[in-house]
């Protein structure tokens, strides 16, 4: 769990720092998860963030917590000063978290460390989102990504994925040449994917 925590906790600092070069006039831009703008991710990134630290505090059932509405304003007025808020809430919350966290929209109860890595990969995946809308580069280290993907390989393809509000879409095939794209496809995204839209 310490190991799983100190990875956990690199890659959320990693998304905060490209969260940290979001301007207003950014919050339009398409992203590579479909139907939402930069916007939408930042509001449900923020949101999970929140809903994750409620449950390690044993608080999680409220599916209230987990609504990105719940701080869509926020983050429209200063996506990079509420995101780094939520961040640290979740870090600081995970820091002593033991037992189990209520996780409502996966429907049960999971332990504490399952529960952290579903959150740890998909920040890993939700800072490359971040960085893709952006049309930049996003580096992580070489031992964070092969643990990533050592726990998203535990994640089943299926048609559950094809779902609304599914955490991930369907494995894409195609070429990876390395563990952060294998990590990428394996959880639905096109290492390869940039934007088309002009956000204006």
């Amino acid at each position: 769990m310490a190991d799983l925590l100190a990875l956990h906790r690199t890659a959320i600092l990693a998304s905060v720092d490209i969260v940290n070069t979001v301007t207003s006039d950014d919050l339009g831009r398409e992203t590579p998860c479909a139907g939402w703008n930069l916007g939408d991710l930042l509001a449900h990134m923020t949101a999970q963030h929140r809903g994750f630290a409620a449950a390690a505090r044993g608080a999680g059932e409220d599916l209230a917590l987990w609504e990105p509405d719940s701080v869509r304003e926020s983050v429209l007025e200063d996506p990079a000063r509420s995101y780094a808020e939520a961040s640290d809430d979740v870090l600081t919350a995970f820091a002593d978290a033991t037992g189990t966290f209520s996780l409502p929209e996966l429907g049960a109860n999971f332990p504490a460390e399952a529960a952290v890595g579903f959150h740890f990969i998909d920040y890993v995946v939700h800072g490359w989102d971040v960085a893709a809308s952006l049309g930049r580069p996003y580096h992580l280290p070489d031992d964070l990504t092969e643990t990533a993907l050592g726990v998203a390989q535990i994640v089943p393809d299926g048609e559950f994925r094809t779902m609304a509000n599914a955490p991930f879409g369907p494995v894409q095939n195609g070429l990876a040449t390395n563990d952060f794209e294998r990590l990428l496809r394996h959880l639905g995204r096109d290492p390869q994917w940039q934007p088309q839209a002009d956000p204006s």
